[in-house]
């Protein structure tokens, strides 16, 4: 097995009502990404709050987003969890519904050294038969995937063919790159442009929510696409990197998924709701984000779509 994820895939907020889990908000997320350039959409990650769904919510959240995909986009579900036996529970149950790929964190708060990580993973790996996408977020895990156990991962299993590397270090993307057994996704969307610049194929980002063929498109240019001079993509996928700087940053100003599930409320799409631990955006930096918002002409309450208040 070699499958390619490469392209622009969106991390996908859960939204939720009064507590529960919002499935006709969720399928109007997915609309509104299969509208789009998007190649897929990434369900019960860190953007969908999954460390506070249960089992049963992430049951039904992966299966609304199947359905609704209905074949238009890829469909890469977060399986990731902190407890290897739970973790092919779910992508056991993501595989028999139908989806594309899976990406699995490294487990955070235990603190597994090299070896339980490289036992972890070949236990997913042998538990499906998908692709599956690594991913590492050191900031929020508490532990770093290193090129040289993703090169022992790769040669024991086929299955395990990408990884969305969440980290500002360039120097790792071009490690990974140059192993040339795995494809790199970019997790930082303020780099994007340095990312795939670096090698990588793609991202599983935050900001395609907001601006989805926006972060298509500048991947596209920056991977230097046939029939374009290198020179001329390049520099338009810079400019373009640039343009999209300050909502980058507006989208990250408290913690993921905070301000995005703001900015989606502001558009019209789904609740700024969130589960403690989290909270909503505090007002000074709401407004802000109205602020930013507004510089690049995205609705915003006074004429959404629809009411969430």
């Amino acid at each position: 097995m070699r499958a390619h994820l490469r392209g622009s895939y969106a991390a996908l907020p859960t939204p939720f009502k009064n507590g529960e889990v919002d499935h006709d908000s969720l399928r109007a997320l997915v609309e509104w990404q299969a509208g789009s350039a998007t190649r897929g959409v990434v369900p019960t990650g860190t953007t969908g709050e999954a460390a506070t769904l249960s089992f049963d919510e992430f049951q039904s959240v992966t299966q609304t987003v199947v359905e609704a995909s209905s074949g238009r986009l890829e469909v890469i579900a977060g399986v990731g969890t902190n407890d290897t036996r739970t973790t092919i529970k779910r992508a056991r149950f993501a595989e028999s519904i139908g989806v594309d790929a899976l990406l699995a964190v490294t487990p955070y708060y235990n603190r597994p050294s090299p070896e339980g990580l490289f036992q972890h993973f070949s236990a997913l790996a042998n538990a499906v038969r998908i692709p599956i996408a690594l991913y590492n977020i050191p900031s929020r895990t508490g532990v770093d995937l290193t090129a040289d156990v993703v090169e022992r991962l790769t040669s024991a299993h086929a299955n395990i063919v990408a990884i969305k590397q969440a980290s500002r270090s360039l120097a790792r993307v071009h490690e990974l790159v140059d192993l040339g057994s795995i494809d790199v996704l970019a997790g930082e969307d303020a780099l994007l442009f340095e990312f795939i610049q670096a090698g990588a194929v793609g991202v599983i980002g935050v900001l395609a929510n907001v601006v989805p063929d926006q972060i298509a498109r500048l991947v596209e240019l920056a991977s230097t696409p046939a029939g374009m001079s290198p020179e001329s993509s390049v520099e338009e996928a810079r400019k373009l990197s640039d343009e999209l700087a300050p909502l980058a940053e507006a989208l990250f100003i408290e913690s993921n998924p905070v301000p995005v599930k703001a900015a989606l409320a502001a558009m019209g799409l789904c609740s700024d709701e969130v589960r403690l631990p989290l909270a909503p955006l505090t007002t000074p930096n709401l407004a802000k984000l109205e602020r930013v918002m507004a510089s690049y002409n995205l609705q915003t309450k006074k004429t959404a779509i629809r009411d969430f208040a």
